[in-house]
């Protein structure tokens, strides 16, 4: 920039890096909001139980010592179309394969747990600029069956259901859901006519 008698100044402009990417429980919760909104599914992300120890009441009440009470199950849960559903988000950095030390022995028990009763689980995966419904159905053989510590990406991307992002949903979960476990085949039709009354 130039000032009066020719002088330069040079502004350092910092950039921040921290959210320049959408954070995946972020565009979840997004999703879940409208579908709670609009009638379409009841799911909730779940709160982690835990049990305080220690307030600083001094300082508005502040917890200052606590604990997990018991270890957790899967991030979300809920109801779409009499079904009930559970799910985790799990994001991986690892470009080749999806560790399965991302996902605890308690986890996998309870995925087990859901589907023999009924219900569908299943993980979202953020992995190579991309979002994929893995089913609890395929996470489970895959363990069983195989003896590596890793799911290739390959194999997330061949029968993983690839999610969009939608400007209006977030992340269109249940979109990906009618498709994995082949659900109601009117819910695009009744989600574009929706997106079209707001936009009116």
């Amino acid at each position: 920039m130039k000032y009066p008698n020719n002088i330069n100044k040079k502004y350092k402009h910092e950039i921040n890096y921290k959210n320049r990417g959408m954070n995946l429980e972020t565009i979840i919760n997004e999703a879940c909001k409208y579908y709670l909104d609009n009638d379409i599914a009841v799911i909730y992300k779940k709160p982690t139980p835990i049990g305080v120890v220690d307030v600083d009441y001094k300082n508005g009440a502040v917890i200052k010592k606590a604990y997990f009470k018991e270890p957790s199950t899967l991030d979300y849960n809920g109801l779409y179309n009499g079904k009930y559903i559970e799910f985790d988000a799990k994001e991986c950095h690892n470009k080749t394969s999806f560790p399965l030390s991302n996902i605890h022995n308690h986890q996998i028990s309870h995925i087990k747990n859901i589907i023999n009763h009924g219900g569908i689980a299943f993980l979202i995966i953020s992995m190579n600029n991309n979002y994929y419904l893995f089913k609890g159905e395929n996470l489970i053989d895959f363990i069983t069956n195989e003896k590596r510590k890793s799911i290739p990406f390959s194999i997330i991307d061949s029968i993983g259901y690839k999610l969009n992002y939608n400007y209006n949903i977030g992340l269109d979960y249940i979109k990906g859901i009618n498709i994995a476990y082949k659900g109601v085949e009117n819910y695009e039709k009744n989600t574009k006519n929706q997106i079209k009354k707001e936009e009116r």
